[in-house]
């Protein structure tokens, strides 16, 4: 009999996980800032070779249909650390001040009561650190934002854009300053120094790491503007210096994977690296594969993002997925089956378990994904042109459609996405039907989404 459950257990767990019994695996999770899907060589960037993000792809696996929840940081965070819609949780722009965020229609910080990623891992004993960008609460007026502590973190060293900033990045009230003790250049490498650090504290217990860095967003301020005096030698915008800070960002991924070889955790740790959305400026599209739109546009470019992920001797090694479409509400659900981690009983996430996905065997998604991105115009006014898609969108199996909310249905955009990933042919004239159905669905999950007027912003009000 005692043999019997041996077996058993050993079947469950392959099954599951396609992996024995072992010690949990350590999981840092890398998101780059406004990074383009091609920004990376192994996505096809020009730009300048990034061998160490490239290793992380030659260990592991790339996915070219990883989708974020919104095209702009602070709800496409919240995503990631809840496996929520963003928009549930009163997020459709960036985090500004408190003005800003009433006329935005939206929450100044994330509830506390709002699911964490963080607080999930910790049920299955993980020691929880967050070292890089929050911007879900804190920063400008937003004095009141509620601590990392209070959303399952052990250890955090944060940005401006955080209710704790770290003083060393943070020397005046902003973003970066040449003040700073870490110079604007040098954050990506104290951020993964910090990484190292607590996994070497941690050693021997499971680790769960939130590596955020704010590289690749502007401004770019590469380590030959050491010499800053309130002039940029180098225009913060242009293309030489993202290249320059693109190069050092690639070295410290590298430092990063070779730390955890040399604290011998490298076998058994999840690297997944990927971004929060599209890249502004874009340069002519260059940025992101030709894909139409960029960050603040719910058009491909804007949260189609580079997908990378290595564990050895579980995940594929140099494997590319082409077909399996993932959501980064994903995450949270996925590694909580990896690790036995357990989800709140009344969870009701829009992610799905894809584990088996990770493991080297795609399949098609279930659920329909949602987007909305800006509740008014206030909010939405960008891009321009061309790239300035409609606020709301849905994916369904192949079919992407692209709507106003109250708009009229004949503006409604369809896009065929296995035949037409960068959106030149709207065929909604061709299935009217189709067109009907989802912007039903559409329409529905919009209306049903929380409003929240400029006087309950604030969720301790409430």
């Amino acid at each position: 009999m005692y043999s019997l459950k041996r077996w058993l257990l050993f079947v469950f767990s392959f099954f599951f996980f396609g992996v024995q019994a072992q010690e949990k695996p350590n999981i840092i999770f890398i998101l780059t800032d406004d990074m383009g899907y091609s920004d990376i060589s192994c996505f096809g960037g020009q730009f300048v070779p990034t061998p160490n993000i490239d290793r992380i792809a030659a260990e592991g696996t790339r996915f070219t249909q990883y989708y974020s929840a919104a095209p702009i940081c602070s709800p496409s965070r919240t995503s990631l650390l809840t496996g929520m819609f963003p928009a549930e949780w009163n997020f459709t722009t960036f985090l500004n001040d408190r003005r800003s965020n009433g006329l935005a229609e939206q929450a100044n910080y994330l509830n506390v009561n709002a699911p964490s990623i963080a607080k999930v891992m910790k049920t299955a004993g993980y020691a929880t650190g967050h070292f890089g960008k929050w911007h879900m609460g804190g920063g400008r007026d937003i004095k009141n934002a509620p601590n990392f502590d209070k959303y399952g973190f052990d250890e955090h060293v944060s940005t401006y854009e955080s209710p704790d900033p770290d003083s060393l990045i943070t020397a005046t009230d902003w973003i970066w300053s040449d003040k700073d003790s870490i110079k604007r250049w040098n954050r990506t490498q104290y951020f993964v120094d910090k990484t190292l650090d607590f996994l070497r504290r941690h050693k021997g217990q499971p680790c769960f790491v939130n590596l955020w860095p704010d590289d690749m967003h502007t401004p770019w301020v590469p380590e030959v503007d050491r010499a800053y005096e309130g002039k940029f030698p180098m225009n913060p915008q242009q293309e030489k210096a993202f290249k320059l800070v693109l190069k050092e960002y690639d070295k410290q991924i590298g430092r990063l994977l070779d730390g955890l070889r040399e604290l011998g955790i490298d076998k058994n740790t999840i690297v997944i690296f990927t971004s929060d959305n599209g890249p502004l400026p874009s340069f002519r599209g260059s940025r992101a594969a030709g894909l139409r739109g960029t960050k603040l546009s719910l058009y491909e470019g804007g949260i189609r993002m580079p997908f990378i992920i290595k564990w050895p001797g579980h995940v594929p090694e140099g494997a590319t997925d082409t077909a399996s479409v993932l959501n980064s509400t994903d995450i949270l659900p996925t590694l909580a089956a990896i690790t036995g981690a357990m989800l709140p009983s009344n969870y009701k996430g829009d992610g799905e378990n894809r584990v088996s996905v990770l493991l080297g065997k795609p399949s098609a998604r279930h659920k329909d994904m949602y987007w909305e991105y800006g509740r008014n115009s206030y909010a939405f006014n960008y891009p321009k042109g061309r790239d300035h898609s409609p606020n709301l969108a849905i994916r369904s199996g192949k079919w992407k459609l692209l709507m106003n909310f109250h708009g009229k249905l004949t503006d409604a955009e369809l896009y065929d996405m296995d035949k037409d990933k960068y959106e030149t042919t709207n065929v909604a004239g061709q299935h009217r039907e189709l067109v009907k159905k989802l912007a039903a669905k559409l329409s529905t999950w919009r209306t049903y989404l929380p409003d929240l007027t400029p006087d309950r912003a604030d969720p301790a009000k409430n």
